[in-house]
C-alpha cells in the first residue's frame, strides 16, 4: 500500500468526480492517500468534498479529502493531477454555439467534420486551452515529477498542446473505446471471450482488431449488418433508450461501409456532413433524438447532468441515507485510479491512453497526440507499435482531423482574426465573407470574450 497525493482539478464536475471517489475507496492499495479537490465554484467544491468524506467513511476507506479553491494549492508537491475542468461551464459554450447558430452554422462554428461532439471546443476554446497550459505550467512550477492526466475536452487538442509546450508527463484519457463493449454485447457474445483494439485519434478511433476466442470476428459484424440490423434499428428506433446509443447506429454501418473499419464509441458521434446537416438528418442516422449532439439530445445531457447534480445534492444533505445506495461501491470501467495505481506501485497494466505518437500509428508525425493501447508500469507509459491504418481512413479522416487540430492550436497559440476566418471560410455552411466577419464580431463582443477578443484582434 504506497500513499500519494493527488490534486483533481475541475472537481466540480460532480457526475464524474463521485465516480473518481468511489474507485479510490474501492483501491486499496492506494489507501493512506491524500487527494485535494480544487473548483472555482465553491457551492459544488462543499458538496462533492463533504460526498467524498462520507463515503469514504461508509466504505472505511483510509483516504483524506482537502478541498481548495487555489489551483496551485492542489498542485503543489503532488505526485498526480487530473485536469477535469471546463473553462466557463457549459452555459458559456451554449451561449456562443446560440451566436453561431444565428449566423447560420447549425450547431456552433466547432461543429466540423470529424468534430461533431458539443463539448469538444477547439477553436473557440481559448479559454480552455489557456486553463489547460496554466495547470501545465504551474505543475512544472511545484510539482516537477508529477503526472497530468488530462480528462477535460478536447483530449486530442489539449493532450497535443501541453505535450508539446511543456515538460510535463500527461495521459489524456477518455472512456470511448468502451464503445467495443456495446459492439460485442449486441452480436450476443461474451465479453470475457472477446479481444478487441481501436486505435487513431480521440473520439477518432478505429475497431482494427477484434477477436473471439481466438478467431478473427470481424465476419460476425457483417453478419449481424446482414442478417439482423434492420430490425434491430426497428426496434431501436422505437425505444431507443439514450441519446448515447449510437453505437450500432445507421450512421456506424455506413462508416464501416465506407471506411472499411468500424467506428468506435465518441467516433460514431463525429463523421461528415452526410449525418449532420440538420435535425431531420440526424434523426435519420442516429434515431429519434437525433444522437447526443443534437439540439434534441444534447439539451437531455444537459438536463441529466443537472439531475445527477441535484441527486448528490440531496443524498448528501440527507444524513440518514447511505451515500453508497446512491452510487454503489463497485468499480467503474474508467482507467484513471487504474492507472495510478499502476504507476505508483509498480503493476503493469494496459491502458486506451492519448500520448504522443512516437511511431504507434504509421504514418502520423511523432508530435502528434494518438489514442492506442499502452503498457503502464511503474517506469511511465511503454509505447505499443499499432501499425497502420487503411489508406481511406487516414486519407478521407485522420488527415483532415489532424489538420483541423494543427489549426485549432495555431490559433491559440498565433492569435490573430485570420485564423477565425481562414476555419469559416472553408466551412460547409458558410455562404459569403460577410456572413463569416458577422459571426466572429458576434462572437468576440460577448463580454466573457474581452480577453479572447483581444487575442484575435
Amino acid at each position: 500500500m504506497t500513499s500519494i497525493k493527488l490534486g483533481v482539478i475541475g472537481a466540480g464536475s460532480i457526475a464524474w468526480a463521485t465516480t473518481l471517489v468511489r474507485d479510490l475507496c474501492l483501491t486499496e492499495s492506494l489507501w493512506g492517500s491524500t487527494i485535494t479537490l480544487m473548483d472555482v465554484n465553491t457551492e459544488r467544491l462543499k458538496v462533492i468534498h463533504k460526498f467524498a468524506e462520507r463515503y469514504a467513511s461508509e466504505l472505511k476507506a483510509d483516504l483524506r479529502f482537502e478541498k481548495t479553491a487555489d489551483r496551485r494549492e492542489a498542485i503543489r508537491d503532488a505526485d498526480f493531477i487530473i485536469n477535469t475542468a471546463m473553462a466557463g461551464g457549459h452555459q458559456y459554450y451554449e451561449r456562443m454555439r446560440a451566436i453561431s447558430e444565428r449566423f447560420g452554422y447549425y450547431r456552433g462554428i466547432n461543429s466540423v467534420e470529424w468534430n461533431m461532439v458539443s463539448d469538444y471546443h477547439t477553436i473557440w476554446g481559448y479559454y480552455q486551452f489557456k486553463l489547460m497550459m496554466d495547470v501545465a505550467k504551474d505543475i512544472e512550477d511545484l510539482s516537477p515529477d508529477a503526472w497530468l492526466l488530462l480528462l477535460a475536452n478536447p483530449v486530442f487538442e489539449g493532450t497535443t498542446l501541453v505535450s508539446r509546450e511543456s515538460k510535463v508527463k500527461v495521459i489524456g484519457l477518455c472512456h470511448g473505446h468502451l464503445g467495443c463493449h456495446e459492439i460485442v454485447k449486441t452480436l450476443g457474445l461474451n465479453l470475457e471471450e472477446a479481444e478487441t483494439v481501436s486505435i487513431g485519434f480521440n473520439h477518432t478511433i478505429w475497431l482494427t482488431k477484434f477477436q473471439y476466442e481466438g478467431e478473427d470476428a470481424y465476419h460476425l459484424i457483417d453478419e449481424w449488418i446482414e442478417k439482423n440490423s434492420e430490425r434491430y434499428w426497428r426496434r431501436w428506433r422505437r425505444r431507443q433508450r439514450s441519446p448515447f446509443d449510437i453505437q450500432m447506429s445507421p450512421a456506424a454501418v455506413d462508416m464501416y461501409r465506407n471506411y472499411g473499419l468500424f467506428p468506435v464509441g465518441d467516433t460514431v458521434r463525429s463523421g461528415t456532413w452526410k449525418y449532420h446537416w440538420n435535425l431531420r438528418t440526424k434523426k435519420h442516422w442516429f434515431g429519434p433524438t437525433g444522437g447526443p449532439d443534437s439540439e434534441i439530445g444534447w439539451s437531455v445531457y444537459l438536463s441529466n447532468h443537472e439531475k445527477w447534480l441535484n441527486r448528490c445534492v440531496r443524498a448528501v444533505q440527507d444524513e440518514e441515507t447511505p451515500l453508497r445506495r446512491l452510487l454503489p461501491p463497485k468499480l467503474s470501467r474508467e482507467s484513471v485510479v487504474p492507472i495510478i495505481n499502476s504507476i505508483t506501485n509498480d503493476e503493469k497494466g494496459v491502458y486506451q491512453v492519448n500520448i504522443p505518437n512516437q511511431g504507434a500509428i504509421d504514418g502520423i508525425p511523432d508530435d502528434v497526440v494518438v489514442e492506442v493501447p499502452a503498457e503502464v508500469d511503474g517506469k511511465g507509459i511503454h509505447r505499443i507499435h499499432m501499425g497502420s491504418l487503411p489508406k481511406r481512413v487516414m486519407n478521407h479522416v485522420m488527415y483532415p482531423r489532424m489538420t483541423r487540430m494543427e489549426w485549432a492550436l495555431e490559433a491559440y497559440i498565433e492569435g490573430g482574426r485570420n485564423h477565425l476566418f481562414e476555419w469559416l471560410i472553408v466551412d460547409a455552411r458558410t455562404k459569403s465573407t460577410r456572413q463569416v466577419e458577422r459571426t466572429i464580431d458576434a462572437l468576440l463582443s460577448m463580454p466573457e470574450n474581452e480577453e479572447m477578443a483581444k487575442h484575435f484582434s
